[in-house]
């Protein structure tokens, strides 16, 4: 039997019956992570000589051939006006966060990377370009981590330990890092609000629903208060689950998303609601997995 068709391959009883019970620093009953994911220079373009054009975004239409000069200029906001509106944000709550960064944009925009570690905020791997892994053989791959790695590491002066990859990881994702001894954690996983070790490895899993991805068409937020009004929802939740079992909670940022002026007022609700409350420890994703390895490692 081959292990894509092992009925084994794929865990969907998880913590069932035996959920962890809270760890968190100080006795907090909720770990919250801010994802502000920095994609803006890695998205496919032609005119960065790339095979193709990307073609997601506010609107939906492919360029063919040539430089897509609009969806440059869409993406440039992020870096251009977005970032200083969430750094902001965060930074009136003394919010750390992680910057999920493309290496090609440590390449084109090291400033920016530069300027967010002066704030205290963890820098971490999402791949070479904004594209998927699922399809990439391994060596090749193995290139890819290895370049994005070195190029965050040059932007800011710390080796980055995470990982997430757009959209679908490939077979070989995770084995990769592993093999690798110097990252962490990855972000690969969907699967659950409890992060989990693989060995030494820790997964800490990531959401696209308390996500501002889903101010893209036909993603269900179009006011500011629909992301806050789901992301407090989901905050509550799990707060009042932490006081039994462990809880993580990711909420996923883009400079060119909530950085919008018509959206940012629902990340600064969001911060204010969860600023709030007492019990609850938002940390970079590095803190968490390191917290998480320390609590329970075998």
């Amino acid at each position: 039997m081959s292990a894509l068709n092992d009925p084994d391959r794929r865990d969907f009883r998880g913590y069932h019956g035996a959920e962890p019970a809270p760890c968190w620093p100080e006795g907090a009953r909720l770990a919250v992570s801010f994802v502000v994911n920095v994609e803006e220079g890695a998205e496919y373009a032609i005119g960065d000589g790339d095979a193709r054009n990307e073609s997601v975004y506010e609107i939906r239409e492919e360029v063919e051939h040539v430089p897509d000069l609009c969806m440059e200029s869409h993406f440039a906001y992020g870096t251009r006006q977005g970032y200083g509106r969430i750094v902001r944000a965060l930074g009136k709550v003394g919010a750390r966060a992680t910057f999920s960064t493309c290496g090609r944009v440590a390449e084109r925009a090291p400033w920016l990377l530069a300027d967010a570690v002066a704030r205290g905020h963890e820098v971490s791997c999402h791949g070479w370009l904004w594209e998927r892994h699922a399809n990439m053989d391994r060596a090749h791959e193995a290139s890819i981590i290895e370049r994005t790695h070195a190029a965050i590491t040059a932007a800011t002066g710390i080796a980055p330990v995470g990982w997430h990859t757009r959209s679908s990881a490939s077979v070989n994702t995770r084995n990769l890092l592993r093999e690798r001894g110097d990252f962490l954690y990855d972000s690969d996983a969907y699967d659950d609000d409890i992060p989990r070790m693989q060995g030494t490895h820790v997964i800490l899993p990531y959401a696209f629903d308390t996500n501002d991805m889903r101010f893209s068409p036909g993603g269900g937020f179009v006011q500011a208060r629909d992301f806050s009004d789901y992301v407090i929802g989901a905050f509550d939740r799990l707060y009042a689950e932490g006081a039994e079992a462990a809880r993580m909670m990711s909420i996923g940022l883009h400079l060119r998303l909530i950085g919008r002026p018509g959206r940012i007022a629902g990340l600064e609700e969001v911060l204010a609601h969860i600023a709030a409350h007492r019990g609850v420890w938002i940390a970079p994703r590095r803190d968490i997995a390191a917290h998480w390895a320390k609590e329970h490692s075998i």
